[in-house]
């Protein structure tokens, strides 16, 4: 039997047509002389009739049949009656009268059943991975994953990139995440590390003078998980020399209108919109706001700064600030939901939230008797507080104060039903800082990595004013998620050896990790920057999914470990012996 076509691809045009189909069974319905399965494949479901009275040895086989069962189906598509055409399937107004039947593999009760929606512990999906898969909707979502990746390179090859492999096993270096360590079997007591990104490859193949880069790249980091990260993650790693920021930017731009209208139909509005990063912490406080609703934070410092409540006088005292939201519509909260809030605020460092119910009369609240009217009125105005609003304040460092509010934004977004799901909200966040202190190791820490470029206007201030220098660096947001980031690069060695002095190297160190780099830098390097994207969190969001191990074809649990194959697992004593490593768990055992 030759399979011509696929389950879900028949339709009523097809009336009369003999064909051979193979898949699962869907379901079984047996009605005496009458069997119905619907089969399935990775196209869809099509319903399969077998009649007693057609060929009596089939029927009997037919009745053998179970869910899950794998067949090979021969038939005639016939149309259905007006009355049993089923508008849910896409092959509603047909079915196959069934001649012939093969039992290709039988099949046990599966622990979950095999259609979407499902309701099982996603620790169970995971273990019976290959189950899982079998269910529309997911297969849809790799459907789509290969779809866009499929997109991305048509695209990039007529922007005329090349795609180049970079080493999976290379060398270990410090910054960033945690790297997984392999052992090298023919170097003993040396290791390779697996890739956190390709991003020294990739600026050398800057020097080589190709120009345009990109890979779809396997990514590891040994990194504590959530629903939007994964040991192993793939990106959409590009690079490109003698081009700025805005041309990249656009390029970009171009590329996810193309990715959404072709994949989804969806047509984006161009250029996105930019924040730096300073105006996208103040009004939202974070450097990957959700700009689909508003709530924006305002700065009520000014209304207050001689009010007479302790709370706020002693925290601007000491350097900080007074930040707001006003919660429009807000003030028949009860104190119930005031305590939850306050909660979620102190999750994130703050000491408190002050709130204030506005009223026709003014400002209601147990510390209003601590302001004088004016002040009070001032906090009304600059939050634009009309009656019937709850107004949310927070008083702390200025990093606590604007990053507990942007919680608490998304919090409210949420639970008001201010967040539309049909929109795509894309944003650029541009001037972050280049570095921030870190005041447990005593030094600066580069805010994206070693190699992004200050901007040449703060090349002064890098030694003398480091907190104050701004990087060529940019983040792509979608609804509040950030998708990818880049930036342009040090392609000079004296900057670089400056940046990497900074951060605490010593010529030694920087020449014993980067050397390579900092030799290729003497040979002519052209101007370069470049941008990654994570191609599972791109996905995610297209699919409407809230983790990115529902697009991700076999995805490790928050712990790093893989259900289904056990992975990872212990080795022999002769394993380690080959690499010369001792496993301490064993040694103590």
């Amino acid at each position: 039997m030759t399979r011509e076509v696929y389950c879900g691809e028949l339709r009523k045009k097809d009336a009369g047509r003999e064909v051979t189909l193979y898949g699962w069974v869907q379901r079984r319905r047996d009605h005496g002389k009458l069997i119905f399965f619907d089969l399935r494949d990775r196209t869809g479901i099509v319903q399969v009739v077998y009649n007693f009275e057609q060929d009596e040895a089939v029927f009997r086989l037919a009745e053998e049949v179970r869910n899950e069962y794998v067949l090979a189906v021969t038939g005639t598509v016939v149309p259905r009656s007006e009355d049993m055409v089923n508008p849910r399937l896409d092959t509603g107004e047909i079915e196959v009268q069934a001649l012939g039947l093969v039992i290709l593999n039988r099949a046990k009760t599966p622990p979950f059943y095999i259609e979407d929606g499902v309701e099982v512990e996603e620790n169970i999906r995971l273990k019976y991975r290959y189950l899982d898969l079998r269910r529309p909707e997911m297969q849809k979502n790799l459907f789509l994953r290969h779809r866009v990746t499929k997109l991305v390179r048509d695209f990039l090859d007529r922007e005329g990139f090349l795609e180049i492999e970079t080493p999976m096993l290379t060398r270990s270096t410090p910054e960033g995440a945690r790297d997984y360590l392999v052992p090298s079997r023919v170097n003993p007591g040396k290791f390779y590390a697996l890739p956190q990104s390709p991003q020294l490859f990739k600026q050398l193949l800057m020097v080589s003078g190709l120009e345009r880069y990109f890979q779809i790249a396997r990514c590891f980091r040994d990194e504590d998980l959530r629903a939007d990260r994964q040991p192993e993650f793939t990106q959409i790693d590009i690079e490109m020399s003698f081009t700025g920021t805005d041309a990249l930017l656009g390029l970009m731009e171009n590329m996810f209108a193309h990715i959404f209208k072709e994949a989804l139909g969806e047509t984006l509005t161009t250029p996105f919109p930019r924040l730096t990063w300073r105006e996208a912490m103040d009004r939202y406080g974070s450097d990957k706001p959700d700009t689909r609703f508003g709530l924006e934070i305002r700065d009520v410092t000014a209304a207050v700064k001689d009010a007479g409540f302790k709370v706020f006088r002693s925290v601007l005292a000491a350097g900080g600030t007074v930040r707001g939201i006003n919660a429009a519509g807000c003030g028949y909260f009860s104190r119930r939901e005031l305590d939850e809030m306050t909660a979620i605020v102190s999750q994130y460092g703050a000491k408190g939230l002050a709130y204030f119910f506005v009223e026709e009369d003014g400002l209601r609240s147990s510390i209003s008797k601590f302001f004088l009217d004016t002040e009070l009125a001032g906090i009304k105005e600059k939050l634009e507080g009309k009656p019937g609003d709850l107004l949310l304040l927070v008083a702390d460092r200025e990093e606590t104060a604007l990053s507990s509010l942007g919680a608490l934004r998304l919090h409210l977004g949420g639970r008001l039903g201010l967040i539309d799901s049909s929109l795509r909200h894309f944003l650029w966040v541009v001037d972050f800082p280049l570095l921030s202190f870190d005041t447990v190791e005593g030094r600066y820490v580069a805010n994206h990595h070693p190699f992004t470029s200050p901007k040449d206007e703060d090349l002064d201030m890098l030694e003398v004013r480091p907190g104050e220098v701004l990087a060529k660096a940019y983040d792509l947001v979608l609804n509040g998620v950030e998708i990818g980031g880049g930036s342009q690069r040090i392609f000079r060695r004296d900057v670089q050896e400056r940046m990497l002095a900074l951060l605490g190297f010593t010529p030694e160190t920087a020449r014993e990790q980067f050397g390579f780099l900092l030799d290729a830098f003497e040979y002519g390097t052209p101007p370069h920057g470049g941008i990654a994207f994570g191609l599972d969190r791109i996905v995610m969001l297209m699919a409407g999914r809230s983790s990115i191990r529902d697009v991700i074809a076999f995805p490790k649990t928050a712990s790093a470990t893989c259900l289904m194959s056990g992975a990872p697992s212990a080795v022999t004593e002769k394993q380690l012996a080959e690499l010369q490593i001792r496993s301490k768990r064993s040694t103590n055992a």
